[in-house]
């Protein structure tokens, strides 16, 4: 198995807490053998002029209580540059617990943090990044460096060198390229489907398929070039059949 390099950031207010943390991380990074690049944050200020210069992470602990601005504010602006981080909130108090979740927080770590726990938490962190960057693509946008989970990818779109990212949220990322290449890079997942020069679908998103158009789970309709109907059929129905889909005849 590839064993890939994880980002982690902390951001807390209270030197003894990121002092503690770091020497858990430490041994935890001596224990495992893992490599593990890190960052460290005295202010919610510091950090999110990072993440504006498009600084990413995978992982993010931060501190609920800190002066100024409290990290339930904090990682809804985060959330503005970065809907991947993983958010570890740090605190001493359980009170903000149902707001952590409600920007989308991994975690909601009670202070002091304990080595077990800490080893325990890592641990699915890394099970988690490394199951999410296996099934993702790396994009360089205008905004900077993005990675998308090909999960929520329903179809791309080439127009004359812009790749154009059709996401299930709506949201539409752009990146220079070729069809071509991406394909290439697609391969290895069966999934993904290209019915038409200028276009690269993803069949789990598929609603429909007629004669003339595929119809995507977003309304999107990719053009279906004369005589690969049939084609484009065949090669849906053996995907399903392969995932175990259930069929109607």
């Amino acid at each position: 198995m590839v064993i890939i390099m994880i980002k982690v950031a902390f951001c807390d207010d209270d030197l003894s807490v990121l002092s503690n943390i770091m020497v858990l991380l430490d041994q935890y990074r001596t224990e495992h053998k893992r490599e593990i690049e890190c960052a460290v944050f005295y202010s919610p200020l510091e950090l999110l002029v990072e993440m504006e210069k498009g600084m990413r992470w995978d992982v993010l602990f931060l501190d609920v209580l800190m002066p100024g601005e409290d990290g339930i504010h904090v990682a809804k602006e985060i959330r503005q540059y970065d809907n991947v981080v993983k958010i570890i909130f740090l605190t001493s108090s359980p009170d903000f617990a149902v707001e952590s979740y409600a920007v989308g927080a991994y975690f909601y770590q009670m202070k002091p943090v304990c080595a077990e726990d800490f080893f325990r938490l890592m641990d699915s962190l890394i099970r988690e990044c490394e199951k999410a960057q296996q099934y993702s693509l790396v994009l360089c946008c205008k905004s900077g460096i993005a990675r998308i989970d090909l999960n929520r990818l329903e179809y791309c779109e080439v127009i004359g060198r812009t790749l154009r990212f059709y996401l299930d949220d709506g949201n539409v990322m752009e990146s220079t390229g070729s069809l071509d290449e991406l394909c290439g890079k697609l391969a290895r997942y069966e999934n993904f489907l290209r019915p038409h020069r200028s276009f690269l679908v993803n069949m789990e998103h598929i609603k429909n398929i007629s004669y003339k158009t595929i119809t995507m789970d977003n309304l999107a309709e990719i053009p279906v070039p004369h005589g690969k109907c049939s084609q484009i059929k065949k090669q849906y129905l053996e995907y399903a059949l392969n995932r175990n889909l259930v069929l109607l005849a």
